[in-house]
Order: structure tokens, then sequence, then C-alpha cells
């Protein structure tokens, strides 16, 4: 009641205007039977046609960069059949695919194709960076093509050999920034109180519902942070394009003038800026490929990401064993939870698994985590903790975001390796328990009873927070707040002012954590890789095997059919119900507040009543 029913049909409300029409149920029952007739054909036939000489391949990266797929491939089918924008494209595919297509003979050039890529954050970008990088070491040219470049796009296109724009097209630059949605004001017009218990100066992920703007600490600590990340983002792409420095930053000062003076045309100004280095239309582009590379009848002989990933010959296990990679990607939750989401149980099992394996020589955990649950988090690092107690390594491989509970699992660890962009820290405790009582007397709803202790009535959405019960979670929330730094204390060698010093809930980026003790040193999955490899005495050319859930045959059968098979589907689907209006952004961001505020009027891990609930999340996301 109150709280979770106040808000809770707002937060549905937002999202089901948006998708749902009638017969959608017939047809995704209807597609998804030929999705799995597709996927029977696909994976009888996708090996039988080798690959030829002088072939191009086409990164072509569609969605989000994610560390894992979110969902079950079944959740990502049925997403597509609604038309739903989740397409994904994994980074270790992307990396496996650049260093491989290097030695590769037949592969003779690379096509950045980034019309269709989503978010990626500062560190996946720089994953891909490093490993072009290497590619463009073999001597083979890299082009980047795109109708228009977003700011993330043209990151990765700066690092090509060439970079190629539509006439009509251009490139957005932005920086890093962004202004979010405040509650307060709402909120007490609809008679709700968040009452709020936090530790940390900087812990503001809760502040959008007990303020209407952003407070100094916030202020100063994402200044510090932004500012960071843009500066390391100018550099690596004016080193690429070989500009002088703070020539982007000129560009967008200038910005009026100088798109004035090439008569407002977009092309005309990236290509005086020197950001890329012509105005072609796709066709120009592949007769440029086709002059390098060859033509299979009437079109450059190419082949996609998911296509050569897909006939890429697996990694045969070396007999001194394998380095065991565990991702844990997404929001820490209590329980079992699905790709994208870590859960306390079931990421602790997949962790005994490895640990179990007597294969499975040392742990590398990718983290790409906000956090969440602070009882969730501990499973997991106590997890490593045993792991370590046998004598397997743990190291742990920070990717864009390893902030609050994200930072806590990664605490048991043998070493910390953190991209120079990753966001880190946030070591802080908050919890929230929102209260109605307002709403009620606003609704004319009354609620009265009898209880033997003042506990038993102590959090009631329904009636005003009482004191004590306040100042039993805030004790708690003080209580974790020490634990965490604490174990971050022991974890870095450090005393517990020092964790205090630059915890507060404040957020950094690797580089400046690294300043700061909290990561050992600033690198690469790969490296990870290789120190976990070195401490198990494996050698420099470890078996990597990734360690995740066992899937379904129905998951295995869905998940072949592949990337390429996708975008047609859905474009099928679109097509037949008339396309569905994208939910404009300050109302998906709200659904998503309402819906996460309501969730706290729920019970804490295991049900327990009332709902002490100890919150190790930063609420952010990496750029």
């Amino acid at each position: 009641m109150g709280v979770k029913r106040a808000l809770a049909p707002i937060g549905r409300l937002f999202g089901r205007l948006w998708w749902f029409l009638d017969g959608t149920r017939r047809v995704v029952f209807t597609l998804l039977f030929w999705l799995i007739v597709i996927g029977l054909v696909w994976a009888a036939t996708r090996g039988g046609k080798p690959l030829q000489e002088k072939t191009t391949l086409v990164l072509d990266i569609r969605g989000d960069v994610v560390e894992q797929f979110s969902g079950s491939p079944r959740d990502q089918a049925i997403a597509q059949i609604k038309g739903e924008d989740r397409a994904q494209t994994r980074l270790r595919d992307i990396l496996r695919a650049i260093d491989a297509a290097a030695k590769d003979d037949k592969i003779v050039q690379v096509l950045l194709e980034l019309d269709q890529m989503g978010s990626a954050t500062p560190a996946a970008l720089h994953e891909i960076e490093v490993a072009l990088t290497r590619f463009k070491a073999s001597k083979k040219p890299v082009v980047a093509f795109g109708q228009a470049f977003d700011q993330r796009a043209y990151y990765l296109a700066a690092q090509a050999t060439e970079v190629y724009v539509h006439p009509m097209g251009g490139v957005m630059i932005e920086g890093y920034g962004r202004y979010r949605n405040y509650y307060k004001d709402a909120l007490d017009r609809l008679g709700i109180a968040p009452n709020v218990m936090r530790v940390g100066t900087y812990k503001n992920a809760v502040e959008p519902y007990f303020a209407n703007g952003p407070s100094k600490a916030t202020l100063e600590a994402e200044g510090y942070l932004y500012d960071e990340l843009w500066t390391r983002y100018q550099a690596s792409v004016e080193a690429a394009r070989k500009l002088p420095k703070g020539a982007i930053q000129r560009a967008i000062d200038e910005l009026p003038q100088r798109l004035q003076a090439v008569g407002g045309d977009p092309g005309k100004f990236v290509l005086a800026e020197k950001l890329v280095d012509g105005l072609k239309t796709q066709d120009q582009v592949e007769a440029l490929l086709e002059k390098r590379g060859a033509k299979d009848e009437k079109h450059l002989r190419r082949i996609g990401l998911g296509a050569y990933v897909a006939q890429l010959s697996p990694t045969l296990p070396k007999p001194e064993g394998q380095v065991g990679v565990i991702v844990a990607e997404g929001e820490i939750v209590d329980g079992n939870a699905g790709p994208g989401r870590i859960g306390g149980d079931s990421m602790s099992k997949l962790i005994r698994q490895a640990r179990e394996d007597d294969k499975v020589k040392a742990i590398v955990l990718r983290v790409n985590s906000p956090g969440g649950s602070a009882f969730a988090s501990e499973l997991v690092r106590r997890e490593l903790e045993l792991t370590r107690a046998v004598g397997k390594p743990v190291v742990v491989s920070m990717g864009g975001v390893a902030a609050s509970g994200g930072y806590w699992i990664s605490m048991s660890s043998d070493e910390v390796i953190a991209d120079p962009s990753t966001i880190t820290g946030s070591i802080g405790v908050f919890g929230m328990l929102p209260t109605a009582e307002k709403l009620m007397d606003k609704l004319s709803i009354h609620t009265g009873g009898y209880t033997t202790t003042w506990l038993a009535s102590g959090y009631d959405p329904r009636r005003p927070l009482d004191p004590r019960l306040a100042q039993v979670v805030q004790s708690s929330i003080e209580h974790i707040y020490a634990d965490f730094t604490g174990k971050a204390a022991q974890a870095r060698k450090k005393t517990q002012p020092q964790i205090d010093a630059v915890g507060q809930g404040r957020v950094w980026t690797g580089a400046q954590a690294l300043e700061r003790g909290l990561v050992d040193r600033n690198g690469l999955l790969q490296d990870a890789i290789a120190s976990a490899a070195k401490r198990a005495k494996l050698g420099d050319d470890p078996t990597v095997r990734y360690v995740e859930p066992e899937r379904s045959t129905l998951d295995r059968l869905l998940t072949s059919v592949g990337d390429a098979a996708a975008p047609s589907l859905r474009g099928m689907v679109m097509h037949a119900l008339g396309g569905v209006p994208a939910m404009p952004a300050a109302l998906r961001e709200a659904q998503v507040d309402m819906t996460w505020l309501a969730e706290q009027a729920q019970a804490g891990p295991a049900g327990s009543k009332p709902p002490v609930r100890a919150i190790v999340h930063c609420l952010c996301t990496a750029p």
C-alpha cells in the first residue's frame, strides 16, 4: 500500500503507454516460431562457405557495447519482435575479431560502420581503441564511414587511418555532463516523503528525491570527474587525428562563427576542422574499398562482425589450466538474477563453480556495475575471498563502472586493474524508507490498528516513519559504512581514516583512483588476464574461458541466429505494426526513478521486515 501503490502505477503507465499495442502477443509467438526456424537453418548452413581472399572485415557495431548480453536470448528475441531497441554487441567479440583479423591473411582491411552503435562507456571505447592500434601495426588500413558520427562513434572513427562522412552528415562532439530530474516538489505535492538515511558527503545517489537541484558537493565531484574524462577524450582524438592540442575545445567554443564561415554546411565544417578526410557517400566508400579488396559479383567482398566471430576456431584448452573470466555486469540484487544483473546468490554460485573446477587455475572478475544491495555485494566478495583462500588467484578488471557495490565486490582480490576512464569509488551507503501519509490524507484514507510493540508498525508506508526506526536504520547504515571502509582499508593496506577521506560516496575515474590508492594500476582486460596467468604460472599465452551459467537448448538455438537476422526481423515487425514512438528521455528517466523509489518500500534480503535495506549504489552510469 502507500508509496508502492502510489508510485508503481506511475512507473508502469510511463512504460506501457509507449509500447502496448493490441495483438502483440499473437505477433510475438508467431514470429518467435519463425525465428526458431531461421535459427535451425542458420545453424546448419553458417559454416559452409569458407572465407575468401581479399575480404573486408566490417565492424558493424549494433546497439550498446556490453560485457555480456542482458537477459536471455529469448528476451532479446522478444524485444526485437516488439520493436524495442535492445540490440547489443559484446565487447569481447569486437576485440577478438580485431585481433584475429590482424593475423588473418584473407582479411585485407577493416571498415568501421558505426551508424547503429548505441551506448559505450569510455573504458569500453578505450579497449577498442587499443585493439585498433594493434591492428594498424599489421599495416592493413582501417576505414571509418558514417552517415553522421556522434561523440562515442567518432572516438572510434578517429582511430581509423581514413575517416569519411556523408556530404550531408557531420560530427557531433558535445563534451561530458548531465542534467537530472529532481523530484522534491513533485513528491511534496503527491504527499510522499522519501525518508533518506545516508553516510557520505558525496553520496548523492538519492539527492533527486529530497532536493530540487544538485548540491555544491555534487557539482564539485561531478565537475572533477567529467573534466578528467573530457580531457582524456580530447587528447586521444587529437593525437589520432594529428590535431593541435585544444583544437576540439576551440572548435566548440567558436562553432557559430566557424560554421557560418562555411555557409552553415556541417560536412564542410568537419572537413575544414580536419575531423574527417573526405565527404563521400556509401557507394563511393565501397568503390574505394573494392580497389583495395575484391568484389563478389556486384558488391564488396565483406564479412560482418557476427559472422566473422562465428567462423573463428575455438581456443583449444592447454593442459596446464585456464584463466576463468567471470563477468559481473549490471545492478547488484539479492537472490538470483539473469545476465545483465548480478544476483548475490547466482553470482556466488558461479564463483564457486569456477573455484571447484580443477581446470580453472585463476579467476578474472570483469566488473561493470554501479552497485546495489550491500548484502548481495558481501556474498559475492566472500566467495572471492574463499577462492583466494584455496590458492586460486583473483584479479579484478574494472570496466566502464565499478562503483559503490561494484567496488565492494572488487575488494577481495590479489590485484585491481582499472581503465583510466573507469568510474569507481563511491564508497558510501544509504537507505530509504518512503512513506505516503500525506497522500493518504489527500485521498481521505485512514489507517489504524493494534500492535504489541512499536516495531511491528515502525514502518508502514501509509503512516509517518517512526523516529525510533529511523534511528535504527541510520545506525545500521553507519555500521555498514564502517564495515565497507574497514574492508577497503584492509584490502588496500591503508588505515580506515585514509579510506574515509577518499570515500564519503565520492566517485573517481580510474586514473584518479590510482592516485588515491583505490586501485593497483591502470590497464585493460588483457592486462588482468596476463596478471592472473602469471600468478597461476600459466605462461604468456593462457587459455581463457568465460565462466557462465549453462544455457538451455532453446537459448543456444536463438543465439545461433546471429546479429545479421535481427535488423531484418525487427524491420519486418515494425513495418507490420506501424512503428512504436520512442519515449522522451526525461519521461524515461522519470519512469525508472519512480519505479526504483517504489521498490524501496518492499522488503529487504530474505523478505526481512521491516526493510532495513542498506544500499551501496551510485545510481550512476558511465558517460
